[in-house]
């Protein structure tokens, strides 16, 4: 069963290894656990309902309670401390369109708020409820999780927006295709919410970001039915798929989505390599992304993330030997671990494999082999569970990133490293880490992780992760980065979002909105901030 405080199913559990244990020690010294609240005393908080009743609304304060926060760390501490501040006050979970379409009419008649529901992976608060004087309605679109149509001749695909990750692969696999969008999210998230939320999959270099599969679909939006036909491409004007990209359910709620589809690859390989120093492995990637090298993915981390991971994995006497191995061949203490993927068709592969490893080896690099891409592959969406593993120790941990230019990786990466240091606090450490996941000819995402010791109580807790988020975020935009590259704006990031948009792209965005959504009851306060919006009290 899901966790109503966390992360993923409550089957899953992936405890702190005692080697990674004693490594997190080392760097930021013993701590102590916060105490977590008990599903029945969150319960008894939720308030009597203010809506209406309706066959497809949902008031029962669990199911309230369970679609009341996502997945950031302000949301973390909420769930777990128990004070959620506030909840919807009913859930609906619709199967059509057409009754998407209904309940869109009746919060009009109502004057209720809606907050489109994905699979609540949200990382940026974008499906938490407002304080606000009127009625909240989380529309959930779980029931909207099938294959609708399958194209073979177009290779167009048609799913309920509703329909997670595991659904979309396993539905299709069935028919013999991949959609290849894979987000570290990807057991929980939805493929309406990948739309929604502009998201970027771990082999986009493959297959491509979100943006690219999406070919068209279906959208409620307070005027009317959004229809956005799966045409090939076009010279006809704007492209109305680039405004429902990224809209995070301002401008509608996304019913059914259309998506290109490829058949199932005939081979598919994982590999991970060493490169003596972090500028060596930047440069090494760059030449491999912009010679347009056909790897499925390519990451890599910079020192202390290599160091972290290897210990983390907690095989320390493989780890210890594969460390002397490495500095025989020239990777010492700086060495940068990188990750690759090979997939295609098998003549294509081979040949593919042999010119990474060319390029590796003739950069001073140490090809491994499949044992660590293996590895690589079991684990690669469990990293979310570490913040459970983490947590009952007393360390707290989070994310955030961005994509800039070539010129500007190692600058942005450093400045943001150090914003976060800077703002630890009370002689406190932060143990901070970041790797290169999603690489381009012009430029790389980066993707940094930090880890912090619990402070006395809730509330210290958050503010020192707001002081640090602050810090990182200021060091984003000042570096020429975006705000997000793939967690989407939500309403922590919103006040940095002007910085990318400048203020006639704020007020294009703000009359989109105008247009679908009059009386502006979508998500309120997501995506831009406007205060204005609700009826705000508190």
């Amino acid at each position: 069963m899901r966790r109503w405080n966390g992360w993923g199913d409550s089957a899953n559990n992936y405890p702190l290894k005692p080697s990674g244990l004693r490594f997190v020690q080392a760097r930021l010294g013993r701590a102590e656990p916060l105490p977590d609240a008990e599903l029945q005393s969150v319960l008894d908080k939720v308030p009597a309902s203010r809506l209406a009743a309706h066959p497809l609304v949902s008031t029962d304060p669990e199911i309230r309670v369970r679609h009341a926060r996502g997945q950031s760390l302000p949301d973390w501490l909420a769930m777990r401390s128990g004070e959620f501040g506030h909840f919807p006050d009913g859930v609906a979970e619709p199967e059509t369109s057409g009754e998407v379409r209904k309940l869109l009419s009746w919060a009009e008649q109502h004057d209720v708020v809606v907050i489109p529901y994905g699979g609540g992976t949200s990382v940026a608060g974008h499906i938490n409820p407002q304080p606000s004087s009127k009625p909240v309605l989380t529309l959930s679109l779980a029931r909207m999780n099938r294959l609708v149509e399958l194209d073979r001749e177009s290779q167009i695909a048609t799913f309920g927006a509703g329909t997670p990750g595991p659904q979309v692969e396993q539905q299709l696999r069935e028919q013999g295709y991949v959609l290849g969008h894979f987000p570290q999210s990807w057991e929980l998230s939805t493929i309406g919410g990948w739309v929604a939320s502009r998201s970027s999959g771990q082999q986009s270099m493959r297959y491509g970001r979100i943006e690219q599969m999406f070919a068209g679909g279906k959208v409620e939006t307070p005027r009317g039915t959004l229809e956005i036909p799966a045409i090939p491409a076009s010279s006809a004007g704007p492209d109305i798929r680039e405004i429902i990209l990224g809209s995070e359910g301002r401008m509608g709620i996304i019913t059914e989505v259309k998506v290109r589809v490829t058949p199932l690859p005939e081979t598919e390989s994982f590999h991970v390599a060493f490169a003596p120093n972090w500028d060596t492995a930047v440069e090494l990637v760059r030449g491999m992304t912009q010679a347009r090298l056909p790897l499925s993915m390519l990451r890599v981390s910079n020192p202390e993330e290599t160091r972290s991971h290897l210990m983390l994995a907690g095989h320390e006497k493989l780890v210890s030997v594969l460390h002397r191995y490495l500095g025989l061949r020239g990777c010492g203490d700086e060495k940068c671990m990188i990750t690759f993927g090979v997939t295609g068709e098998r003549r294509q592969s081979r040949q593919t494999l042999a010119a990474a490893r060319q390029r590796i080896r003739g950069a001073g690099g140490v090809v491994i082999g499949t044992l660590l891409g293996k590895k690589w592959e079991e684990s690669r969406f469990r990293s979310p569970y570490l913040r459970h593993g983490l947590w009952e120790h007393g360390y707290v941990v989070d994310t955030f990133e961005t994509a800039v230019n070539w010129k500007q990786v190692t600058p942005a990466m450093k400045a943001m490293e150090q914003a976060v240091r800077e703002q630890a606090g009370d002689g406190e450490q932060v143990h901070v880490f970041t790797h290169l996941s999603h690489l381009y000819p012009q430029g790389s995402s980066i993707y940094t992780t930090y880890v912090f010791r619990c402070s006395a109580s809730y509330p210290e807790t958050l503010a020192r992760w707001q002081a640090m988020k602050q810090a990182a975020s200021e060091a984003i935009v000042a570096n020429g980065g975006t705000i997000s590259h793939q967690h989407g704006v939500g309403r922590d990031h919103a006040p940095w979002l002007i910085h990318e948009k400048g203020q006639e792209g704020m007020a294009a965005i703000r009359s989109l909105i105008g247009h679908f959504d009059p009386q502006q009851r979508l998500n309120p306060g997501c995506l831009i901030q406007d205060s204005d919006v609700t009826d705000k009290q508190g």
